[in-house]
């Protein structure tokens, strides 16, 4: 089939949908994964704290903002990349971190980060990965991947696990902060499930030899106990904004602080000298009843006037989703359960099948919307109800 537009992701997208890969909604995405799976690990994925009212309201935010397209514009050839400390990127798109990805397919993050590297799109890897850092790094090959930490209660093992994601070739460090230790996770309790107490989503300890050196017997040996120190040592609730200068000090990485939905936070991450911010409410998944990320976004893009890259995620569904965000000031936005869903169903395909649905909705929708770049994006194209 001839297409009469130019952008090559949409053509892979419609070569694909012959092939019926996964749904093109995310609704139906969503529901498919639900048939395959087993009920624990889906609801780990899909659950939210609470009563889930903060992850519902993640979706409904985006309702309250319009799109106003422009008529007549030349929007024949369109640039959809953007630059992100000081690497240019094709998509203002990044896989989020997820941890535990192998309940929903053997080969977890690694096939997240293989089709994240061939569709062009940086892959973000968990602390909490059931592959280590380095075996992960291995498979993005060439492709561009940040490391997302959440910081123990050992600071030498954090310490450990940064250098090492130098080390492997990751070019920025996500610092989670929302998650000083879990949330109440309705499903979760109701399923007794917890897959780090199978061994599963802790990866990155089994091999730090920060964290192998407070065992008396190797995991190998004795994975039990590994398992009962790192439910010791996981989060720190005892953080503070002066400690990320020991995480600074331990790295040459831009450090982005991923989980801030105030503003003042916002001031104070400046103050301490950050180098980008993440709006995020981690899907929902922390505090119940929090504001929505893309309802927190304007407020954080005033604050940092910027002076650094202010990124977006939970909510993020479909192309106009992008263009809201990147609208009201979002350099950048992260999906998660969308590309877990395709994981679940197809693996590495199912990963690059839902970019590809992604990106060419949002390339359709900026060029619909009479816009050629992601530069062209702002307030002006919005309006609030």
């Amino acid at each position: 089939m001839k297409l009469s537009f130019g952008n090559h992701v949409q053509g892979r997208v419609y070569q694909q949908l012959e092939k019926n890969i996964i749904p093109v909604s995310y609704e139906e995405l969503e529901a498919k994964a639900k048939e395959l799976l087993d009920a624990k690990p889906y609801y780990y994925v899909a659950a939210s704290a609470g009563a889930e009212v903060t992850a519902k309201q993640n979706n409904k935010a985006f309702e309250k903002w319009q799109i106003v397209p422009r008529m007549l514009c030349d929007t024949s050839k369109r640039d959809l990349s953007i630059e992100l400390f000081g690497k240019k990127l094709s998509y203002p798109l990044l896989l989020a971190p997820v941890g535990v990805q192998s309940i929903v397919h053997p080969d977890g993050e690694l096939a997240s980060a293989r089709g994240a590297a061939a569709m062009e799109v940086p892959f973000i890897a968990s602390t909490a990965s059931t592959y280590s850092l380095e075996k992960i790094a291995t498979e993005a090959g060439q492709g561009d991947r940040w490391f997302q930490l959440y910081w123990s209660n050992d600071r030498e093992i954090a310490a450990s696990m940064v250098k090492r994601a130098e080390a492997a070739g990751y070019s920025a460090i996500v610092i989670t902060v929302d998650t000083p230790m879990m949330a109440w996770r309705e499903k979760d309790i109701e399923h007794a499930y917890l897959p780090f107490l199978e061994a599963k989503g802790i990866g990155n300890y089994l091999e730090d030899p920060v964290f192998c050196s407070r065992l008396e017997r190797s995991p190998q040996e004795d994975i039990n106990s590994a398992i009962m120190l790192w439910s010791r040592v996981f989060g720190n609730p005892a953080l503070t904004w002066k400690d990320l200068e020991f995480i600074k000090r331990q790295t040459t990485l831009p450090i982005v602080l991923k989980g801030i939905l105030h503003p003042e936070d916002a001031k104070v991450a400046l103050e301490h000298g950050v180098d980008g911010l993440i709006v995020s409410n981690h899907g929902g998944r922390q505090v119940d009843g929090a504001i929505a990320a893309i309802e927190a976004l304007p407020e954080i893009v005033a604050a940092v006037q910027d002076e650094i890259p202010v990124l977006m995620d939970s909510g993020i569904r479909r192309g106009s989703d992008i263009i809201k965000a990147l609208a009201l000031g979002a350099k950048a936005v992260l999906i998660g359960r969308p590309f877990m869903y395709g994981l679940a169903l197809a693996g590495e395909d199912g990963v690059k099948q839902v970019l590809r649905n992604l990106l060419a909705d949002f390339d359709l929708t900026l060029a619909l919307s009479g816009k050629r770049s992601i530069a062209e994006l702002n307030l002006d194209l919005l309006r609030k109800i």
